[in-house]
């Protein structure tokens, strides 16, 4: 069956679009269009054609929204393809226009949690310092970029902001309006002692990092955003956001991404490991260490982004499933994330 029949009438650009990227890429002619789940943020597609299947994704464009999330993920897929990192889907055709790339098609599944593994984190320490070895490209900041102590308090300070502004519409709002404050106080607590300890271990909160200190980024790091294949092979997906970073905000993000949580008996291996790679200095280790707790408030703020308004917008474009579930499962893990954060100022 050829995709103009596959493929309802209404999503008939969506079908030239995809004929226009397979000929741009040397691929064969088009043949199914199948919507792919579990996108957050965007719509991804398996485009079956007469070569094999393929990946097409559709990026998540709004007014309110300015990050070009076609641009950080081609411009980092590309330089890891080109330096022969095969750990990636390979890129092969984009058009910024319709802000819209065309991938190969990764077999595998997800991870759980239950199965993973030192193994598994040692090959996303090997990628990560892989996409790092010298020469590296200068690619712009990842999203949320932080290039001091201050900018993580102040980034991580607005996404708590943000949860004033929740959306009446959105269902168990009323819930999630119960759980801000609680937050707010817990992070007030947090941001104390990231300044104590940073005074006690000779941090300056508003000291720069030099481009050496920095790293490359795949920014939202984990096991929720890879596939593993029956051989084992673990493929690294959905770099949006990547871009240059703080090496600390990687490790923090690692540990903290909540759909395939990595062990925190792990954190000071993943930190070692880093820091030998990347050539850490005691200043960028110290931060490491330091911003743990941080980015669990962080990571609670992105879990209930669903309640905010551009949130709903995002996810309506990219998932269409059942709305009042989701948003019931995010509450809940919002809960879980918020109640390890341990804010004592214990050693």
């Amino acid at each position: 069956m050829h995709a103009s029949e596959a493929v309802p009438e209404r999503d008939a650009a969506l079908l030239a679009l995809a004929q226009r990227l397979t000929v741009e890429a040397g691929r064969g002619a088009p043949r199914a269009l199948i919507r792919l789940a579990g996108g957050r943020n965007n719509q991804v597609y398996r485009l079956d054609t007469d070569d094999g299947p393929l990946v097409l994704k559709r990026y998540f464009r709004d007014a309110r929204d300015s990050r070009d999330r076609l641009g950080a993920e081609w411009s980092f897929v590309t330089h890891a393809w080109s330096r022969g990192i095969r750990a990636v889907p390979e890129p092969l055709a984009c058009d910024r226009a319709e802000q819209a790339g065309l991938y190969s098609f990764v077999e595998g599944r997800k991870l759980t949690a239950a199965e993973l593994t030192p193994a598994h984190v040692e090959a996303a320490i090997d990628f990560v310092l892989a996409v790092n070895e010298p020469p590296r490209p200068v690619l712009a900041p990842g999203s949320e970029a932080c290039f001091s102590l201050a900018d993580h308090i102040s980034t991580i300070g607005r996404r708590v902001a943000r949860l004033a502004r929740l959306d009446d519409d959105v269902p168990h709002v009323a819930e999630a309006r119960k759980l801000v404050p609680h937050l707010q106080l817990i992070w007030d607590a947090v941001k104390g002692l990231i300044r104590a300890r940073a005074l006690r271990e000779g941090l300056e909160m508003n000291q720069a990092l030099s481009a050496d200190e920095t790293c490359l980024s795949p920014s939202d790091f984990g096991f929720h955003n890879a596939l593993i294949d029956d051989a084992g092979k673990l493929t690294f997906l959905d770099f949006e956001y990547a871009g240059r970073d703080d090496p600390a905000k990687l490790v923090s993000d690692f540990f903290c991404q909540p759909d395939v949580p990595v062990p925190l008996s792990l954190h000071g291996h993943f930190i070692d490991r880093i820091t030998q790679g990347l050539d850490l200095d005691a200043a960028g280790v110290a931060r490491c260490r330091l911003l743990l707790d941080a980015y669990q408030i962080k990571w609670t703020c992105i879990i209930l982004n669903d309640f905010l308004p551009l949130g709903a917008t995002r996810r309506a474009f990219a998932d269409a499933g059942a709305w009042e579930k989701r948003c019931a499962e995010q509450l809940a893990k919002a809960e879980a994330k918020l109640a390890l954060v341990c804010a004592d100022d214990t050693p």
